[in-house]
């Protein structure tokens, strides 16, 4: 993948277009989180239900920081200890989260990523981009560029070329409230 690739992936983000990238087990489909218009075309492409709510994935906690509430300082250690790294905490969300981020909850899926190009997106957009495999609901997820293309066509606005991680299986899901595992 080229700079000038991860420019425009970052272009089509700010003028509220979808970019599928590689994620560490699948790819992914992106978009600005504060764009409603985005959040909602890309949910009806993947079919996707708004109160399921989705994964925001960032370089640096620092950019989900606007998107989480007050942690108390044990749990801010547990979670930054798993990053960056292949760990989706479910975190208590600030009030002002929309609800198409959220969904029908008070928590917020969010990952600092490990993986190359997700986090170069991620410093090239400015900020966290919404996260969710790329697939229609209910089939499987795209291992490859082509694979989006087949599955999605010219819907997508930019697909980023480059290898997945080394998971075979989407990431691990914790909630930060109980501990549990929620996605193994």
């Amino acid at each position: 993948m080229t700079p000038f690739r991860l420019r425009e992936a970052a272009r089509v983000l700010r003028d509220g277009g979808l970019v599928a990238y590689p994620t560490e087990a699948v790819y992914g489909l992106g978009c600005d989180p504060l764009n409603p218009a985005a959040v909602l075309r890309l949910l009806a492409l993947k079919r996707r239900p708004l109160q399921k709510g989705l994964i925001l994935i960032a370089a640096e906690f620092a950019q989900l920081i606007p998107f989480v509430g007050v942690l108390p300082q044990a749990l801010e250690q547990q979670v930054r200890a798993t990053w960056p790294g292949p760990v989706t905490w479910l975190l208590p969300v600030d009030d002002a989260v929309p609800r198409w981020l959220r969904g029908g909850h008070d928590s917020l899926a969010l990952r600092v990523t490990a993986h190359p190009t997700a986090a170069a997106l991620c410093r090239a957009f400015g900020g966290a981009v919404v996260s969710t495999s790329a697939n229609i609901g209910g089939q499987r997820p795209a291992r490859s560029a082509l694979a989006v293309q087949r599955i999605f066509g010219r819907r997508i606005d930019c697909i980023l070329h480059a290898p997945l991680g080394d998971l075979d299986r989407p990431t691990e899901i914790r909630d930060g409230r109980s501990g549990l595992i929620v996605r193994a």
